[in-house]
């Protein structure tokens, strides 16, 4: 048995710990990428004859030449989010399946995101300036109690989210026009309608995928209709936001906070009115996984090719009919 591990060296030492690489070791040949680009006649040597393929950031489009080199391909085990870069017709027409670790990065993000829901109700941001000037003060904070989340986007992360929201003595309704209601409630969230979830959050955390339908769905228009003083989170994907709208927003003061760990473009250009208003709160699209909890996305691949080949079922299998509602 035979496993290519296309990632190149720059991803590689990142997501692949040396334990994880010692059980992919024990368990089959391993064809490693040995250098830091994602050629396709390195990468076709790599997975010739190979039974699994681990991919990551970079790696190349399963195209036919590349699967014409790999007959017996099972399995494509792909150590980052989103597979679009990596699937194609032929792929899926050669039955070769293909598992994505983007639950294990959508954890990262519900957690992120609910760290900065409750820093920024708590008014944190602020309060940590004004004590270092001198100033001892409770202003602007608002406890996780009484108060309406509003989540948009009921997938991985914003599921986790309304879950980890449970504890807490607060509403939580949500918007995902391919989720019942039944699912959110099961997990705590209310169905509401999208302009429900605009005009009635306090807090307004972002979860949606990347799509034609999402782009700038947080509007100049939408923005009007949130609460004074609200607070919007987003570690979806930039291009939800229209940021030139969201930045008169912020600087006139009819938000609390925006908590944004995605931008469009990333970074934000230095000339970006979000990057002076103290009110915005920029972090470096960290919230999926960072640094060391990068190596979780290697042992989810480890983990899936032992369910395949224990005939356990797949985490986070990805289907041709699922691309055009994913991010």
């Amino acid at each position: 048995m035979k496993i290519a591990m296309l990632l190149d060296q720059v991803v590689y030492p990142k997501v692949i710990h040396p334990q994880t690489q010692a059980q992919f070791q024990a368990m089959a040949e391993l064809s490693v990428n040995q250098t830091k680009e994602n050629e396709i006649e390195n990468a076709a040597r790599l997975i010739k004859d190979a039974d699994f393929a681990v991919t990551s950031w970079g790696s190349p489009a399963m195209t036919a030449r590349l699967l014409d080199q790999a007959p017996n391909l099972k399995l494509i085990a792909h150590a980052a989010g989103s597979v679009k870069s990596i699937v194609t017709d032929e792929m899926y027409r050669r039955g070769v399946r293909i598992v994505s670790a983007a639950k294990v990065l959508s954890t990262g993000v519900s957690e992120t995101a609910l760290g900065l829901t409750i820093a920024s109700a708590k008014n944190l941001f602020a309060l940590n300036e004004d004590t270092h000037r001198g100033g001892w003060s409770h202003d602007g904070v608002t406890e996780m109690y009484g108060i309406t989340v509003g989540i948009i986007g009921f997938g991985l992360a914003g599921k986790h989210y309304a879950e980890l929201l449970r504890p807490f003595s607060v509403e939580v309704i949500a918007y995902d026009p391919l989720v019942g209601a039944e699912a959110m409630v099961a997990v705590g969230a209310r169905k509401a309608e999208l302009e429900e979830v605009f005009t009635s959050s306090d807090i307004l955390s972002l979860h949606a995928p990347q799509l034609d339908s999402t782009y700038h769905m947080v509007d100049r228009d939408r923005l009007e209709r949130m609460k004074p003083g609200a607070i919007l989170i987003n570690t979806a994907r930039g291009s939800l936001v229209d940021e030139a709208a969201l930045a008169d927003y912020l600087a006139a003061g009819k938000l609390k906070y925006a908590c944004l760990d995605v931008t469009d473009p990333e970074p934000p250009a230095q000339d970006s009115p979000l990057r002076r208003l103290p009110n915005c709160i920029l972090t470096p699209h960290l919230a999926g996984q960072a640094n060391n909890g990068l190596m979780k996305l290697g042992d989810f691949c480890l983990e899936q090719i032992r369910n395949y080949l224990s005939g356990r079922p797949l985490e986070g299998e990805v289907r041709q009919e699922m691309l055009s509602t994913i991010a």
